[in-house]
């Protein structure tokens, strides 16, 4: 759900690619100069610095100033719409329908859908920024939408610019690669002036030496001497072990002479070089791929994520549901009811819907006699059938809390021991019990608020329910702290001798304990505990309660049941005696 909310209302993303290669040659020009071709190598130190070159600040103001894109309204971030904007662009898409999904059909709902909805991503008019803060915050754009990588070992370099707009996404492509060559040649041309500008200032320092050298070379050919500036020792002397030195002779200038001149004569002919090179400087990278306007946005990627979404979500499932299960402490199994209170689960009733005609689900097994729910309840009357006295059985229903089925089960037990031709008695000691609000509109007697009452008189106020084939005897719909005075109810059932079954709907547990003091006078007690509802820590309670006080549990049903145990309690229920 949330996938297809996030592909819904996210914008659409474009990429554009162009790809350069890089030249690991020499310049061309050089090349023909050259006796051989000389080819260079690149290692990936150097290929990862033409990266950076590309992704560098130079290179990003280059092309924001080549297009402009600081006055370009839609150069701008990829961030995604705010939740607001989002929801109000899954509700146009709900109402108005998926062919809204663009800017345009969002934007002229923008203002219908700010005035219907509470909620605004809208933000309030913000100052001019000045240029260095545009220029800024331009960068960053293009950093987001810039990306730069090698082709496998190669020297090709793929560079990819994502954008909201396809045809922005490739001028920028295309801008950027052109950028990176402009900046290739720029940078060469300025590296050979500086070369140049060296050249000349070197050769003018040579020239010099060598006019100098030349100079005295000629001085000391027209003396006819044999040396220049003869320094004599201080002893003197005429012969020439000891008596001076000459510190320059005429070899030495000629040699210095001839040395600088072919100094100046090899930066003559690297300066000539260089200016003859100057106009064939080229850069080492070209375009081998423009980009061209995308088709097909690259994000977001529906199918990815929608399935994605999917599998995490049944995963989040899978692992809430294994949560919850391990922390769930209610009635979920018969093999649980078994395990923890040590007793057997007589029924599992599944779950039925509601029928507003008739009485509904108090007349169940009449209406559906072939239905999973009476194939389990007959399962529970069989049940009861083995554990009841021979002759005449008196079994009080009784449940943890108001609204777990009990006047369901009392209801359609009580019928189907009515259709198997015993004769049957309801007596509902439960005022706020589902079965006298709907089967009996007025109260029979109200012996249990009295203190001492006529059995015999209000014997004779039983009603025999039509619809559902039994008696039922109703209490009062009053003072329901007086509604366990155990003796009175022991009164009224030595009368009632002509039933051969009698059903007692017993209060909840959670009414008061109090209301079970009637129990040690029956057969037996079963429990009614809701599937998946009941607590199995009060289920517990109640079963302790009983016992306490000496009462025969016969078992626990289970209503609303949304999957039974097992397969083989399915079978035993389907294969009742009807």
């Amino acid at each position: 759900m949330l996938s297809t909310f996030y592909v819904v209302t996210s914008d659409p993303i474009y990429a554009a690619r162009t790809q350069i290669l890089i030249e690991p040659k020499i310049p061309r020009g050089v090349q023909q100069q050259q006796p051989a071709e000389v080819n260079l190598s690149l290692d990936t130190a150097q290929v990862e610095s033409q990266l950076a070159v590309l992704r560098s600040q130079k290179i990003a103001m280059m092309v924001i100033d080549d297009l402009g894109l600081m006055n370009d309204p839609s150069f701008r971030d990829m961030h995604g719409p705010g939740i607001g904007a989002r929801i109000r662009r899954a509700w146009a898409s709900l109402v108005y329908g998926a062919s809204l999904r663009n800017h345009g059909g969002y934007a002229a709902l923008a203002n219908l859908l700010d005035r219907m909805l509470p909620w605004s991503d809208d933000k309030q008019p913000e100052a001019p920024q000045p240029d260095s803060e545009r220029e800024r915050v331009a960068v960053e754009v293009f950093d987001d939408g810039l990306v730069v990588q090698r082709v496998g070992v190669s020297y090709a370099i793929d560079i990819t610019f994502q954008s909201l707009e396809p045809d922005l996404a490739a001028r920028i492509a295309n801008a950027t690669a052109d950028a990176f060559v402009r900046e290739q040649v720029q940078t060469t041309t300025l590296a050979a002036g500086e070369g140049i500008a060296w050249l000349e200032k070197r050769m003018q320092e040579v020239g010099n030496q060598m006019n100098e050298a030349t100079r005295l070379a000629q001085e000391f050919r027209a003396k006819h001497d044999y040396s220049i500036d003869q320094v004599e020792t201080a002893a003197g002397g005429g012969d020439g072990g000891s008596g001076g030195e000459r510190q320059t002779t005429l070899e030495q200038l000629e040699v210095t002479a001839d040395t600088y001149r072919k100094m100046y004569e090899s930066l003559l002919a690297a300066y000539t070089n260089s200016v003859d090179q100057q106009p064939y400087l080229i850069a080492n990278a070209r375009v081998i791929t423009s980009a061209t306007s995308p088709k097909v946005e690259s994000w977001p990627r529906k199918k990815l994520i929608i399935a994605f979404g999917g599998l995490a979500g049944l995963v989040a499932g899978i692992g809430f549901a294994v949560a919850r299960r391990s922390l769930d402490r209610s009635v979920r199994s018969a093999q649980q009811i078994g395990r923890e209170l040590g007793l057997a689960c007589i029924g599992e009733l599944p779950y039925v819907r509601f029928k507003r005609s008739g009485f509904g689900r108090l007349d169940e097994v009449l209406k559906d006699p072939r239905s999973a729910f009476t194939a389990s309840l007959k399962g529970a009357k069989l049940s009861i059938n083995v554990a009841r006295a021979p002759n005449q059985a008196r079994i009080g229903i009784t449940s943890v809390s108001p609204g777990d089925g009990k006047a369901t089960v009392v209801s359609n037990l009580a019928a189907l021991y009515a259709a198997s031709g015993i004769q049957t008695l309801v007596i509902n000691v439960d005022n706020n019990s589902a079965l006298a609000n709907d089967l009996l509109q007025t109260h029979n007697f109200d012996v249990f608020e009295q203190e001492s009452v006529d059995a015999k008189d209000h014997v004779r106020k039983i009603q025999f329910v039509e619809q559902t084939g039994y008696y039922c005897m109703k209490g009062s719909d009053t003072g329901v702290g007086k509604i366990v005075l155990a003796k009175n109810l022991e009164k009224v059932l030595k009368e009632v001798g002509l039933s051969k079954m009698i059903i007692v709907d017993l209060p909840p547990f959670t009414s008061g304990s109090d209301a079970l003091s009637i129990c040690p006078a029956l057969d037996g007690v079963v429990v009614v505990a809701q599937w998946g509802v009941t607590s199995m820590d009060q289920l517990a309670e109640l079963t302790a309660t009983l016992k306490n006080n000496n009462s025969t549990v016969l078992g626990v049903v289970m209503t609303k049941v949304r999957s039974m145990s097992t397969s083989g309690h399915r079978k035993l229920a389907a294969q009742a005696p009807r």
